[in-house]
């Protein structure tokens, strides 16, 4: 059983071995923070997904404004008829039962949406009639039409209609997808900061266990030379292989989890076809200590007028306002002016057909022959007009649906009011958290300094020690390890440091501007100036 795990460990080392010798005869990047963010920002597939978000949102937003496009109406058309008449007065000619009309006319029109929920549209129409009727004086007869109608609604739309209703909404729904675009690449940010100071730490944490294997070496080299020389017996030599096999093992998983570490900032970084995928990362920049104390209180006010948290939560809050007030003016009953003007143009020849009718008028007065032209030149006239004021008032009985509607959207809205107050509170939470930490990992750089100093001495004076046979090897390879794990400590310090500055200016919000990074919209290029 002892020589089937002694195999296997074995084969594992082997493997293990050959994996780390392909690993450093990959090709080496060097690569700054500053870097991978440029990288993450330009190629993380979260950050161009809510691009993609934010460019529906803006095109929503100018569709919407689409409803104050005006709408320009063209008709033309041709009618020949020949109803039945049931009368003594048909104005048939002779032998035949009806009259025969034909019309060809034309109509253009443009209305207009008003900010105020009203309408105002401008019509012109014009037509070409001619009949075989007795009593029609003019054929063929030309009509011609100029006017504007003007509706306001009263009390439903007045306050918001579709139009607003739709403007609001799609403005909301484009805060809520710049929050979410500041919030991703906040959070890519943050993401790529953590995994480059933990592929940092993953290093020199090889480092570490690489240093480890030494000393366990010499002191196993020591161990056999003493053997040989008589000054210890052979069964002495035991402790130091155990440990110096346990501490391979040690480096050959945190080799392991170098590699991990690299893995997980390149999946921040790189594209599915980027060929730094072969390539070793190199970090190249060094852990800075500032010491700097936290106003918590200015940093939660921070956080509060920062954090793309809160604005998408105050985007989906004024979109359920607006469906609320929507909703409640579905309520009110519909109440419209409507005012409209009209100058109407006539103009014709004799009709041929037409027959004197005694102690009827059948002179056409002279302003009115003439063609189309003519039809159009009447018009400023004046002589014919068409006006209108008109009140239309229309009430729903019991209006039911309305009213479940307006109480689902104050219930809507009411539910985004406590959402809101519910990020607020796991924003102050963060920050409070954040300095917490900050202020911690500054403590814990100085402990872990003077722990690993402390064990650096320790380590010299129990070798000193054991040179002149006052030690054994299990107090040596002890303070060896307690060097190793004040090292590992004071690295994993740093690295926490590292990682709460920027768990801080995430917290606050501040995180974009403290690097220089701009997000001005779904086409704009975001770039990272440093700290």
């Amino acid at each position: 059983m002892r020589n089937g795990v002694t195999g296997q460990f074995l084969v594992y080392s082997l493997l293990l071995t050959f994996v780390s010798m392909e690993a450093a005869n990959a090709a080496e990047r060097p690569l700054t923070r500053e870097e991978a963010t440029a990288l993450a920002l330009e190629k993380n597939e979260g950050i161009l997904i809510e691009r993609e978000s934010l460019a529906s949102a803006e095109f929503a937003v100018t569709g919407a404004k689409g409803a104050y496009d005006p709408f320009l109406e063209l008709q033309g058309g041709w009618l020949r008829a020949r109803p039945p008449v049931n009368s003594a007065f048909s104005g048939a000619p002779e032998d035949e039962a009806a009259p025969v009309g034909e019309v060809a006319d034309a109509l253009a029109g443009v209305t207009q949406l008003l900010s105020t929920g009203g309408e105002v549209s401008v019509r012109a129409a014009a037509s070409r009639g001619t009949t075989d009727s007795v009593f029609t004086l003019l054929s063929p007869a030309y009509t011609t039409q100029v006017g504007v109608e003007f509706r306001q609604p009263l009390l439903r739309d007045r306050a918001v209609d579709a139009a607003r209703f739709g403007l609001r909404v799609t403005t909301a729904d484009q805060g809520q997808a710049m929050a979410s675009l500041r919030r991703e690449i906040t959070d890519t940010v943050s993401a790529v900061e953590r995994a480059y100071w933990r592929l940092i730490a993953a290093r020199r944490a090889v480092t570490v266990r690489e240093e480890a294997v030494r000393l366990a070496e010499e002191q196993l080299e020591e161990t056999r030379l003493r053997i040989e020389g008589g000054a210890a017996p052979e069964t002495e030599i035991a402790q130091p292989r155990a440990e110096l096999e346990r501490r391979r093992g040690d480096l050959f998983s945190t080799r392991e989890l170098a590699s991990r570490a690299q893995n997980s900032l390149k999946l921040l970084i790189l594209s599915d076809a980027d060929p730094l995928w072969e390539d070793q990362l190199v970090p190249t920049d060094e852990p800075q200590v500032v010491s700097l104390p936290v106003d918590v209180a200015a940093s939660i006010d921070q956080a509060l007028a920062s954090r793309p948290e809160l604005e998408a939560a105050e985007a989906e809050l004024e979109r359920r306002r607006a469906e609320t007030a929507f909703a409640g003016d579905g309520v009110l009953p519909q109440l419209d002016v409507v005012l409209s003007y009209d100058r109407l143009g006539f103009a014709g020849s004799r009709n041929p057909a037409g027959e004197t009718i005694p102690g009827l008028p059948t002179e056409i007065p002279s302003g009115l022959q003439g063609g189309l032209g003519r039809s159009f030149a009447t018009l400023g006239d004046g002589d014919f007009y068409d006006a209108r004021a008109a009140v239309v008032f229309t009430i729903p009985i019991g209006n039911r649906t309305a009213h479940a509607t307006a109480a689902i959207a104050q219930s809507g809205e009411r539910q985004a009011g406590s959402e809101l107050a519910r990020v607020r509170k796991v924003v102050r939470a963060e920050v409070l958290d954040a300095a917490a930490a900050l202020e911690t990992a500054t403590q814990r750089i100085d402990a872990a300094r003077a722990a690993r100093e402390a064990a650096e001495v320790q380590l010299s004076s129990e070798q000193e020690r054991y040179a002149v046979g006052l030690s054994t090897n299990f107090l040596v390879l002890t303070r060896q390890n307690d060097l190793s794990l004040a090292r590992l400590d004071e690295i994993a310090a740093h690295t926490d440091y590292q990682q709460a500055r920027t768990e801080m200016a995430r917290a606050t919000g501040t995180l974009l501007d403290e690097r220089g990074i701009e997000v001005n919209g779904s086409n704009d290029n975001t770039n990272s100036q440093g700290d």
